[in-house]
């Protein structure tokens, strides 16, 4: 499969950024896992493999809110941000799905700042 030029470049940038930080190029579950620990403020020793999931999701919903697919409905008395979807996601094939949630990564890392 031939991806867009921009985007893979964009993203080779970020892998790049984050070894430099990490010392270890993540793959896209790596940084949905490290959007996750951001958004919840999560810090700990010991992360189930529930937390694990739980983390991801609300990477995914955090990174989808500014497409509007996802809107937060608060935090409960733990943190824990919840969403609320507000469209469904596009059907697309697993490549574009992957495309997909990597272009809005990048937008998020460019949001913030990084």
């Amino acid at each position: 499969m031939i991806i867009n030029d921009d985007l893979q470049q964009r993203w080779w940038d970020l892998e790049f950024r984050l070894v430099e930080r990490f010392g270890k190029k993540p793959d896209l579950d790596a940084i949905l896992f490290l959007i996750g620990i951001q958004e919840t403020g999560l810090v700990t020793q010991k992360v189930t493999k529930e937390q694990k999931q739980d983390l991801m999701h609300v990477a995914v919903c955090s990174i989808l809110l500014p497409s509007g697919y996802y809107e937060l409905e608060g935090k409960d008395q733990d943190g824990w941000p919840h969403f609320k979807q507000l469209k469904a996601l596009p059907d697309m094939p697993l490549p574009e799905q992957e495309n997909f949630l990597k272009d809005h990564v990048l937008f998020y890392f460019e949001q913030h700042g990084f």
